[in-house]
């Protein structure tokens, strides 16, 4: 009997409210889905850019990843795991705690002991502010049209931005690239894992998403990917997302 709890985890520069549709997908499934606010995250995006959320800069990417631990740990039944962006590697942690029912990472960050790729370096060097005088990052609207909305027509960017761009505490970025915590296990035994990547991600390209895929090398563990062209970092978001969801469960189902 496969698990019926569907956990939905945002990334980074975006919160919760950038899930509403698959919630609504998903539950005309059958599906009790669950999209919980990472730390600091909660609240209207456009409010959230004028006023930041008080706990968002001490949030790490070890609180994220503890936060769905508890609502995992609530549940009658172990979960699937959807993340997306920084959430992807959560989502690759929690696997390997053996927290889920199966995971799907989509335009997943890399864990600490998977260098990443020059272009990845570059689109998120500023929110580690590693140079910076504020206490949080809040990209820009260049740097969301070239990092994130990359693939929508020009009109549809400045409602894009409006509607899903919040701050982002510097830790969560930090702590995936410094924290131990943030290494990956890739020969031990684990659940099924889908790998879903964007052919014209701008932060995390999809050769990255393959690379990840295959650093897996448990011979009795299902580790799948599936590379979709064209699509953005956004992918969740953009027009066809419905297409990715419907793998995605197809994908689920099918195991």
């Amino acid at each position: 009997m496969k698990s019926k709890s569907i956990i939905l985890i945002h990334g980074n520069f975006v919160n919760e409210t950038s899930w509403a549709k698959w919630k609504d997908w998903y539950e005309q499934k059958g599906y009790t889905v669950y999209t919980p606010a990472n730390p600091g995250h909660d609240g209207n995006p456009s409010a959230l850019r004028k006023q930041v959320h008080p706990d968002l800069i001490k949030t790490g990417f070890i609180d994220v990843v503890s936060n769905i631990i508890k609502i995992i740990d609530s549940l009658p039944e172990k979960p699937l795991i959807i993340g997306h962006s920084m959430a992807g590697m959560a989502a690759m942690k929690l696997l390997e705690l053996d927290k889920a029912a199966a995971v799907v990472s989509i335009d997943g960050a890399p864990p600490k002991n998977v260098f990443p790729p020059f272009t990845t370096l570059k689109a998120v060097l500023p929110a580690f502010g590693f140079f910076s005088s504020e206490k949080y990052f809040l990209g820009s609207r260049e740097w969301y049209d070239k990092c994130f909305f990359n693939t929508l027509p020009e009109k549809d960017r400045e409602k894009a931005f409006d509607s899903f761009a919040v701050p982002e505490s510097y830790k969560v970025s930090r702590e995936l690239v410094l924290n131990s915590f943030s290494n990956i296990d890739f020969a031990k035994p684990h659940k099924p894992i889908l790998f879903i990547g964007g052919g014209s991600d701008h932060i995390f390209p999809s050769s990255l998403t393959t690379t990840l895929a295959k650093k897996y090398k448990d011979k009795n563990s299902r580790t799948d990917l599936k590379i979709f062209q064209g699509k953005s970092h956004f992918i969740c978001g953009e027009e066809g997302w419905e297409t990715v969801a419907d793998y995605i469960i197809d994908w689920y189902e099918n195991l």
